[in-house]
């Protein structure tokens, strides 16, 4: 099969092509570079620069390249912007989705995975959160992740298109220093940005009812997340018609106090957080149960919290080279 990767010059995207091509499929990247590395992408694989809100450049690179699989990243994520800007991203998450499905149906492409994620959950009130937890998003960009599901899933049931969507938690790692993610909009990174400039990591609010009182979080490897996206995709080819939702995630909680502690050790820096005040909206837990992933997909994710802040530190200090003198 080809697989059509919308977003495939962005971190995730980056990740996922470089699974798919290491699994022996074939990959076409198509990403309008708004926030994507056009060197991120390998040689061998096809770059089209394009907006998912351009039908008549999708409807050419689906049959230029012969694709017969697609697999959706391209998206704006940035919680805050998203408040700030909402109908950007609906816009940009929920009108670039519907003219891609629309492209998508009219050639006959069979199998379509889409990049969905725990924010449509809201603030959930359960030690795990399962796919039939009540979702109750918080944000503009939760909302349009969530309608975006309601999307897919309609679209598959009136067309016979097999779909998959990845609600993925805390996403963090690398699999090589290349691939690093360059935003600072998580916790790792923002982490290491404070370690960086000398000063010392924050805790927004110790408060919270967890053990230590700070925020509980289900991490994810990009690595794993990525070979989620092959599974979902070969499990697509193989049932014609399929509907899955899936959480990707460990099921195991972390939290932020406990985070920064282990980002002191693997970094060699010894600097104990600051506590400032909560942010509006943030959630004390939540963390996935990934069970029916495993039940459907025959996957589960192998690495650990170390492994993630290794990875990710190591790509760090390739773009941050005073950042390793801690």
């Amino acid at each position: 099969m080809t697989w059509l990767i919308t977003g495939g010059a962005g971190y995730i995207g980056a990740h996922v092509v470089r699974a798919m091509t290491e699994a022996g499929e074939r990959a076409v990247v198509y990403d309008d570079l708004s926030t994507g590395i056009a060197g991120r992408v390998p040689d061998e694989v096809p770059l089209v620069v394009g907006s998912t809100l351009d039908g008549e450049r999708v409807e050419r690179a689906l049959a230029e390249h012969e694709v017969t699989g697609v697999v959706h990243l391209a998206a704006k994520k940035q919680v805050g912007e998203s408040v700030d800007l909402p109908l950007h991203y609906y816009r940009e998450n929920v009108e670039g989705l519907r003219v891609l499905l629309e492209a998508v149906t009219a050639a006959g492409v069979p199998s379509f995975v889409f990049s969905s994620s725990a924010a449509v959950y809201g603030m959930p009130d359960v030690d795990l959160v399962t796919e039939e937890t009540p979702c109750a998003p918080m944000s503009p960009y939760g909302e349009t992740k969530l309608a975006g599901e309601w999307l897919v899933r309609a679209t598959g049931r009136a067309t016979g298109l097999a779909t998959a969507s990845l609600r993925y938690f805390n996403v963090a790692g690398a699999a090589s220093p290349e691939l690093t993610d360059v935003g600072v909009f998580n916790l790792i990174p923002m982490v290491f940005e404070r370690l960086t400039d000398n000063l010392p990591p924050r805790i927004f609010g110790d408060d919270y009812p967890t053990p230590d009182g700070s925020c509980v979080r289900d991490y994810i490897h990009v690595v794993d997340l990525a070979e989620a996206h092959v599974a979902a995709a070969r499990a697509l080819r193989s049932s014609p018609g399929r509907d899955l939702t899936l959480n990707i995630g460990r099921g195991e909680g972390v939290s932020v106090r406990e985070m920064i502690d282990h980002i002191n050790a693997i970094t060699g820096h010894d600097r104990p957080p600051t506590v400032t005040p909560r942010r509006p909206g943030d959630p004390a837990r939540v963390v996935a149960s990934a069970d029916r992933a495993a039940t459907e997909l025959a996957w589960k994710a192998k690495h650990d919290v170390q492994d993630m802040i290794a990875s990710a530190w190591e790509g760090w200090v390739r773009l941050h080279p005073g950042a390793a003198r801690g």
